[in-house]
């Protein structure tokens, strides 16, 4: 069985119900989730070992994040205890034509103190398979700008693959403090989530003629990125078009060799939790190229798996791989509740 580490900051989610807002409500609900926390979690559904690394309080929100870890089978070897809070962030469900919108208090989280010298790299990495960490985690912190570089770095001494999801937050960084930063990362990273906007404002590259398609323009951007990284060897992003907060289409696309592999389009109405879908996808393409699969079942599949995270409340993906293949057999782009 293959070993995945993930590392980043696991928060508690409180959200409304539809139809409240979050300044009227007096109920909230609770989950826990996080993005590479939600890879970790699909991956570990897919059949992997997966081990997380991260760092919590120690009270029951803490002690709450270990067991919810555990039971989905994600080990918490490395779920360091230490720090005051445990970050959260309050959901506002959307409907029809009114958007979800996201409040964070997250700062001065145990997480976001985490030092690169609490964590024995060479530990964690023994076996590894694959590492993945997105743009959030160095995004919270000085100290973890310094975490997610030499997370890479080690990573890369130990022959590991290693997955990187700009997973850009304007409420947490501007785009020259994250375009700074990339460029620090991406020299270590070999699969790459990334779309046009991150392109154009993260990575600095000229805006594509209006005259292409979006799939023509996403391939001008990924053989730009490839030419000033190239050791990124796979690059994937998602189209989404929004009719409302509970109606969407969703395609994926694959990058590799030079070539853009597109998935069908879902079509999912309604939706039932919007959260986590990018990391479903995120997990579904790692899926794909751990098992070697080809580029065009990794990004059907990858897509398959985000649609069908769409169906269920939380922020984790809690499909099997039969589960996805099955969906994808039965020939269904609408997913209905």
């Amino acid at each position: 069985m293959k070993k995945i580490v993930t590392l980043g900051e696991i928060m508690l989610r409180l959200s409304t119900h539809i139809g409240e807002r979050l300044s009227q409500t007096n109920h909230l609900t609770m989950h826990y989730g996080g993005g590479e926390a939600n890879v970790g979690v699909s991956l570990s559904y897919f059949g992997y070992d997966v081990y997380f690394v991260s760092k919590v309080p120690g009270n029951p929100l803490g002690l709450g994040v270990k067991r919810h870890l555990q039971s989905h089978g994600v080990h918490v070897d490395y779920l360091l205890t230490g720090g005051d809070r445990l970050g959260t962030y309050y959901l506002e469900a959307g409907i029809g034509e009114r958007s979800a919108k996201v409040t964070y208090d997250r700062k001065y989280s145990s997480f976001s103190e985490l030092l690169a010298a609490e964590l024995d790299f060479d530990e964690i990495f023994q076996g590894a398979s694959l590492f993945h960490i997105s743009g959030i985690t160095p995004a919270l912190s000085a100290c973890l700008k310094e975490v997610a570089l030499v997370a890479l770095q080690k990573a890369k001494e130990h022959g590991v693959m290693t997955s990187f999801d700009c997973n850009y937050r304007a409420s947490l960084w501007s785009h020259k403090e994250a375009s700074e930063v990339f460029q620090t990362l991406l020299p270590y990273v070999d699969i790459c989530f990334c779309g046009e906007l991150d392109a154009i404002y993260l990575l600095g590259i000229e805006q594509a003629a209006d005259t292409l398609t979006r799939e023509e323009k996403l391939i001008v951007y990924y053989e730009k990125i490839k030419e000033m990284y190239p050791n990124i060897q796979y690059m994937s992003s998602t189209f989404r078009d929004v009719y409302s907060a509970s109606s969407n289409t969703l395609q994926g696309t694959l990058y590799a060799d030079g070539t853009l592999y597109v998935s069908k389009k879902h079509q999912i109405q309604p939706i039932v939790d919007r959260v986590g879908g990018g990391d479903a996808f995120a997990a579904g393409i790692l899926y794909g190229l751990l098992e070697t699969l080809s580029p065009q079942t990794t990004v059907s599949f990858a897509t398959a798996a985000s649609a069908l995270k769409h169906t269920v409340h939380g922020d984790c993906n809690v499909f099997t791989v039969e589960e996805v293949f099955q969906f994808i057999e039965n020939g269904s782009g609408k997913i209905a509740r």
